[in-house]
């Protein structure tokens, strides 16, 4: 684990604010240490010398105050940077997870994700508030105090020089060991996530089959594998904190004994003697302090790796969608694309063109869907009409291309573009007008009502409350909401394409025919209509066809 990752300081601007902040915070903390001791010094040596020390005294009061002050103050920057930093993090997550899209999401441990960017990140608080403190203070208090030393006493100084690399260098090597077990640990705890998040989700079919007091059991399991994994990182914490403090107090006690025999020699006087004691816990405080709170910052650090290995990824996906821009000159239409039209996203036409696409080892693809017209996508099962709407949003990775107005739709959202209803309604708890409006800021309540009507779903009430994942609902009637929610979606963004995926499956014939007149007065409004089905009926206000086959 490094001190510092650098990918922090480039994804969170509030950890470049709080790096510089402890910096000046380490600056004054250390010449106030250096001043403290001095002063002290100057106190003791006057009593004994039977001088006043009254201002040497109301020194020591001040300078102790200010002390007590710059550690609050980095504590509370500490905090705040933790939580700004949380927040931009995360923000910076969701929004990656948006760019890699939904098959990027579909490969990974998405509660795992969740606990990344929940539990994870909220462990930043001791890595910013103690950690990175006296990491900046080992950096800058160390060394200064340290080259004091030599210049009042030489040999103490390079008693310190000697013993000082001996606690890093045992940092490392506990570091190294503690890495792996706190890797493993973070990893537990994400597999029990997952596995609750799986079993929760699929509770009935585990009752059904009898198989939930498994499901229990494997939990039970993961979670005492997540408790031992724990013990071990305690157990390493406390190793290195004892390491810690046995190295520092001998190196300390070797310097003290050195001062001692030769104030009784008289080679030393007793003000420097005394001024170098004072300062030797100093030179050695900072790095103590670093290896008890490196464990404590430990989770925090392996959930920013975690974070930063996403958002590495999401930069690398769009510097290899911009080079293959670039070759194929889409990139360049793109950006005359956006300067015609400043207002838009896309431009205003909807034409879509997709040439030689393929999914995986699907046969490849090529039509073109225009406005005002119906596209129709057909084939026996397996022949990858769902993996090429996948493709078309995000879903799956495909070769070939596919662009919106010549603007590669691997550049752009798919909100920016598509108004789409898959096989799966993917309904969420609430109303079914929110269902509907799902993304708008600002719901339409008519345009919601009008969706409905055209998607066959003018028996249900806009007001109606639904369950978890949309339970309340009949199949079909599901079906239609979600049907409902593309042609509210459309209806906002009339340049956008309307994509189906099989939006009859669940309807009877008679409504099948009212959603077929729904779509034709779609795109006869002008509308680009890219639909999926196997229903013989589709062909009917279909304007052209497209047969996919399982082989080329």
């Amino acid at each position: 684990m490094k001190p510092v990752d650098i990918r922090l300081v480039r994804y969170a601007a509030a950890a470049r604010g709080f790096l510089l902040l402890s910096g000046v915070i380490g600056v004054v903390q250390t010449a106030v240490t250096i001043a403290f001791a001095w002063m002290l010094t100057d106190a003791v040596t006057g009593a004994l010398a039977g001088r006043d020390v009254t201002a040497s005294l109301l020194f020591l009061l001040a300078l102790a105050a200010l002390r007590g002050v710059l550690i609050a103050a980095s504590d509370a920057a500490g905090t705040r940077a933790a939580a700004k930093t949380g927040m931009q993090l995360r923000a910076a997550l969701i929004s990656a997870v948006g760019r890699l899209g939904p098959g990027w999401l579909a490969q990974r441990n998405q509660a795992g994700l969740a606990v990344t960017a929940g539990h994870g990140l909220e462990a930043l608080d001791a890595y910013f508030a103690r950690y990175i403190p006296q990491l900046v203070l080992t950096v800058v208090a160390t060394p200064v105090i340290v080259a004091v030393m030599w210049w009042q006493d030489w040999p103490s100084g390079l008693t310190a020089i000697v013993t000082l690399p001996l606690i890093p260098l045992f940092l490392i090597l506990i570091g190294i060991a503690t890495r792996t077990v706190q890797r493993t640990q973070w990893q537990t705890l994400q597999r029990l996530a997952a596995r609750f998040a799986d079993t929760v989700q699929g509770l009935s079919t585990l009752r059904l089959f009898g198989r939930e007091g498994r499901a229990a059991a494997q939990i039970e399991q993961t979670s005492d594998q997540y408790r031992r994994e724990t013990m071990k990182v305690l157990r390493f914490s406390f190793l290195s904190g004892f390491s810690m403090e046995l190295l520092a107090s001998i190196a300390v006690a070797l310097i003290a004994v050195a001062v001692g025999f030769r104030l009784l020699s008289g080679e030393l006087s007793l003000e420097v003697g005394l001024f170098v004691l004072l300062l030797a816990p100093e030179a050695f405080l900072p790095i103590r302090q670093v290896g008890v709170q490196f464990h404590a910052a430990a989770e925090g650090v392996a959930a920013t790796e975690d974070v930063f290995e996403v958002l590495d990824a999401a930069a690398e996906r769009a510097d290899r969608v911009h080079d293959a821009g670039l070759k194929s000159g889409a990139t360049d239409r793109a950006g005359a694309q956006h300067d015609a039209h400043p207002g838009l996203r896309t431009g205003a036409g909807g034409v879509l063109v997709v040439a030689d696409l393929r999914v995986r080892d699907l046969p490849p693809v090529s039509f073109t869907a225009r406005p005002g017209t119906i596209t129709l996508i057909e084939g026996p099962s397996g022949a990858g009409k769902s993996s090429l709407l996948a493709a078309l949003r995000g879903a799956a990775e495909f070769e070939g291309e596919a662009a919106v107005d010549g603007v590669d739709v691997r550049e752009l959202a798919p909100s920016d573009w598509l108004a789409w209803a898959g096989q799966r309604p993917q309904l969420s708890r609430g109303t079914i007008a929110a269902n509907v409006a799902l993304g708008d800021a600002a719901p339409d309540a008519d345009r919601v009502r009008r969706a409905l009507d055209e998607a066959c779903a003018n028996d249900l009430e806009p007001a109606l409350e639904l369950g978890v994942q949309g339970s309340g609902l009949s199949g079909g009637q599901a079906q239609r909401v979600a049907v409902a929610r593309a042609l509210y979606r459309h209806a906002a963004r009339p340049d956008a394409v309307l994509a189906l995926d099989e939006p009859s499956s669940a309807l009877d014939a008679e409504t099948e025919q009212r959603l077929w007149a729904s779509l034709r007065a779609r795109a006869d409004a002008g509308a680009t209509v890219l639909l999926v089905s196997h229903r013989r009926s589709a062909r009917d206000v279909a304007d052209h066809v497209v047969e996919l086959g399982v082989s080329a």
